[in-house]
């Protein structure tokens, strides 16, 4: 089942009730390219070179015993298991003030999912199946690497462990057994056709990426797939940029010569991790006045933005971000579809494997607590009883005396719990006793007189 925060809000006491009924609450709390435009989503972002520090803060902040961040360009989700009442307010509440927004702004963003939903969530998001890319793999190293920051950092426990564990497992399987990835469809392939339909050949146009990571390499592959004529890569570690650049025949600059290299490229695509732009109107207008107006096709595929939303009121400009890309991405999702649906029906039955093995771990931790507490009761008894022999009393006084406590003790709790369901009337927690201690039903007991409640 999925809330937005605004349903919990209002319903704070039916998410208790939730809360009363469930074993062991998982949550999800996020945004994604489907709630939240990349205005908002770029102001969540954590880098991953602060995912750490987030993570000790968020713990710390909100008493969480298991908590993981991810944070792409599409999302950032906050996965954790609950620490308390109102753990999901607590935690809006620390994302707000973590980067500084309201959490009243945040709100109508927003998604809260919480175990079964929360659970098959992540088997979508690590499936590609909740991607702006139907079946894209990037999301799945992304969510591995969220886990590691986590598995680094000490705030994964037992459930958020086994829950991406199951999660990778799932992807694989979804990998293997559906066609959900045997065609080319990402960010990366939607760009380099868009470029495609602005210039139609790409042979005698120069490149410009900017970064070197998985979706700047994608996006590289399906360019020279396409014949292009020249490729500059600029990064911030000019060794990083030589790497990928030898890879493609192309040039590998610093960051630092971007405004004076910016004009030989007809095809600019950046996607870094910085926090601030890189390119700005400026440097662009100088970059096209060198060009003598030549058009520029820019894409920004980055969260937070590396190209200045301004650069795209210039004329000779063609700028999109991730989300101005939906368009040439539902061209190529036909082929998908089928796959998607094959891929549904593993998530199902993968998430109710999970489920099972919560519910299993949490009867093993009741089983283990009921057990340790008639522990204690027995050694109690038995040392009081021992102390009766010792002081000479009769083995047969002993005895009693032990069986007697026994009893007292191991029936206080259930006995005064199943008084206070009959006075309010709690016929559920009468029938669970029933099928929990295998009793007979009072129309079963041929002692028991229906009219009086009582044996005859």
């Amino acid at each position: 089942m999925h809330f937005s925060l605004g349903d919990l809000y209002v319903l704070g006491a039916f998410s208790g009730h939730l809360r009363h009924n469930s074993v062991s609450m998982l949550f999800t709390l996020g945004i994604n390219h489907k709630t939240a435009p990349v205005a908002i989503r770029e102001r969540l972002s954590v880098n991953e070179s602060q995912l750490g520090e987030a993570l000790h803060s968020l713990r710390s902040g909100v008493l969480l015993p298991e908590t993981a961040i991810l944070s792409t360009c599409n999302r950032t989700e906050v996965y954790f298991r609950e620490g308390g009442k109102q753990s999901e307010h607590r935690v809006l509440d620390w994302l707000g003030g973590y980067h500084g927004i309201d959490r009243d702004e945040l709100r109508p963003y927003l998604y809260l999912h919480h175990d079964g939903s929360a659970v098959r969530h992540t088997l979508r998001v690590a499936s590609g199946l909740d991607s702006l890319v139907l079946g894209e793999p990037q999301i799945l190293g992304q969510m591995k690497t969220a886990y590691q920051h986590a598995h680094d950092a000490g705030t994964l426990g037992r459930s958020l462990e086994r829950l991406f564990q199951h999660a990778f497992a799932t992807a694989k399987d979804v990998r293997t057994q559906t066609a959900i990835g045997q065609s080319a469809v990402s960010v990366a392939f939607a760009a380099v056709s868009l470029a495609r339909q602005i210039f139609g050949d790409l042979k005698p146009l120069t490149a410009l990426v900017i970064g070197a990571g998985e979706t700047i390499e994608l996006a590289l592959q399906h360019l020279s797939g396409h014949g292009i004529g020249q490729v500059i890569v600029a990064n911030r570690t000019e060794e990083r940029a030589q790497a990928v650049a030898e890879r493609f025949d192309g040039q590998a600059i610093s960051l630092n010569q971007l405004p004076d290299r910016l004009a030989e490229a007809d095809i600019v695509i950046s996607s870094t991790a910085a926090p601030l732009p890189i390119l700005g109107k400026g440097a662009v207008e100088r970059a096209l006045r060198k060009r003598r107006h030549k058009p520029i096709f820019m894409v920004d595929i980055a969260v937070p933005r590396d190209i200045e939303p301004e650069v795209g009121q210039l004329e000779d400009v063609y700028l999109y971000t991730v989300d101005d890309l939906q368009e040439v991405i539902d061209e190529n999702m036909a082929s998908r579809q089928a796959a998607a649906a094959q891929a549904e029906e593993i998530i199902t039955q993968r998430a109710s494997e999970f489920m099972r093995w919560l519910r299993a771990r949490d009867s093993v931790d009741s089983i283990r607590q009921l057990r340790q507490r008639a522990e204690a009761v027995k050694a109690e008894s038995l040392a009081r009883a021992e102390a009766m022999l010792r002081a000479g009393k009769s083995p047969e006084e002993a005895m009693q005396l032990l069986a007697h406590s026994l009893t007292n003790k191991l029936m206080h709790a259930p006995c005064k719990s199943l008084n206070t369901a009959a006075h309010e009337g709690d016929a559920r927690l009468l029938d669970a006793a029933h099928r929990l201690f295998q009793l007979p039903s009072p129309e079963d007991d041929p002692g028991h007189d229906p009219e009086s409640g009582t044996r005859s």
